[in-house]
């Protein structure tokens, strides 16, 4: 009986770690648009109503980042959203490395009544697609 009741136990934190872990990773539960690297690049290129927003950390900006972005760290953005307060009416392009925390990032500006579309992946696929990189 103990042996079933483990076993029972070891796949409910199983199912919880996976549905967690899509959970992070925006695949479940998101109320925002997630786009690869490629239409990215075309966004940037194509769209006038566009904000473009770096959720990574200061050190990280100052190593690249896109042209014109704005950088409010993720830790900071809830503090900080009138940083982009002029920009409701936009969409928001946002990115970090590798596409973890601009889930997060997106999951707060939807909240907060903004219109983020996440780059999957990060500056580090935008690296990749050929996406200028300012340093």
């Amino acid at each position: 009986m103990l042996k079933e009741y483990t076993n029972v136990l070891y796949w409910i934190a199983m199912a919880a770690m996976l549905v967690w872990f899509a959970y992070s990773k925006g695949w479940i539960f998101s109320n925002f648009s997630s786009i690869n690297a490629k239409h990215a690049m075309h966004l940037l290129q194509n769209d006038d109503n566009l904000t473009v927003l770096d959720v990574r950390t200061i050190e990280e900006y100052k190593e690249g980042h896109l042209r014109d972005a704005t950088l409010i760290p993720v830790q900071a953005l809830s503090q900080n959203l009138g940083m982009l307060k002029q920009d409701k009416n936009k969409k928001i392009l946002v990115y970090c490395a590798t596409g973890n925390r601009s889930v997060t990032a997106s999951r707060i500006l939807k909240e907060n009544g903004f219109t983020p579309i996440n780059i999957k992946g990060g500056i580090y696929n935008l690296k990749h697609a050929g996406v200028e990189i300012i340093k």
